[in-house]
């Protein structure tokens, strides 16, 4: 199962290099694609655009108050068929791997769907003494993640947890967490209350623990495509589905991490240019992805 997924893991992003316009459409994807700043211009006048013609502020508190409804909806459309399973996990977060060891271990991931990174990991770990934490808001994703044949609460334990509630109340003590992982969840959550969030995790991380993430960056293709009346706040968008989505900066990450008390570890930016040769398009995807660190004292 381990070497399945080494053979799938993709390259760790920033390996290959647009360095001639004329073979742009070569390859579905380009790593470290910088803008010119005309399209700097352009994106931040649609932004700001997006700002001109917000929503109504009680159909964005209905969909704030509602959140966890919407997922459930998402989830119960789509089941576990809408993302693949992020097996890229251990080229960006070899932190994952390095705890395969004698030693119990425990990570959590927070906002885990269905399991596209809990059954990568399971897997990868397989054999050892990792206990893998995870949980959703969503009642519905939580379900069909334990229905999958490969769940065993020997080694995983899933559970619903609104994690911008005040306590949260979870199978774990505090400061026995040696991984949190965040992939495409912050950006789920309202802004105002992502530093009560990520005090929490700073609570329950053991010192020398690691925050892992990963999620939009501003600018990215995703942003750029909303249309009027979709924006709740400046970044920060309802899609059509009711599921909302903030778009980052690497200063936002940074200011929300090192003010909880964390040390940075990594804070990078991955601008990837993908192409659909078939319709001879341009796509510009922005990621941020971070490591942060609890001192140990």
């Amino acid at each position: 199962m381990t070497e399945s997924i080494d053979k799938s893991k993709r390259k760790q992003f920033g390996n290959r290099f647009l360095e001639n316009d004329d073979d742009v459409f070569k390859h579905n994807a380009w790593d470290n694609v910088e803008w010119n700043e005309a399209q700097e211009i352009e994106a931040l006048s649609q932004v700001c655009a997006h700002v001109k013609t917000k929503m109504p502020s009680e159909k964005a508190a209905d969909l704030e108050d509602n959140a966890d409804e919407y997922w459930d909806k998402f989830y119960s459309v789509h089941q576990e068929k809408f993302f693949k399973n992020r097996c890229w996990l251990f080229t960006e977060f070899p932190e994952i791997t390095s705890l395969k060891n004698e030693k119990p271990s425990f990570i959590l991931e927070v906002g885990c769907g269905v399991g596209n990174s809990v059954y990568p990991i399971l897997a990868h770990c397989v054999d050892s003494n990792v206990h893998v934490y995870c949980c959703d808001f969503s009642s519905n994703a939580i379900k069909i993640l334990k229905e999958n044949s490969e769940y065993n609460d020997e080694h995983c334990t899933a559970f619903v947890c609104d994690v911008t509630s005040d306590e949260w109340n979870p199978p774990f003590a505090l400061e026995s967490l040696d991984v949190i992982l965040l992939v495409f969840v912050l950006s789920a959550l309202q802004p105002e209350k992502l530093k009560h969030v990520v005090g929490q995790f700073y609570k329950y991380l053991k010192p020398g623990g690691m925050v892992l993430f990963r999620d939009y960056g501003r600018y990215d293709m995703a942003q750029l495509r909303f249309k009027e009346g979709r924006c709740i706040s400046e970044n920060y968008y309802s899609r059509g589905d009711g599921t909302l989505v903030h778009f980052f900066t690497q200063d936002d990450v940074q200011q929300l991490f090192l003010g909880a008390g964390f040390e940075q570890v990594q804070n990078i930016v991955d601008r990837r240019m993908q192409v659909n040769r078939g319709k001879q398009l341009k796509m510009y995807r922005v990621w941020i992805q971070c490591k942060y660190k609890k001192p140990i004292l």
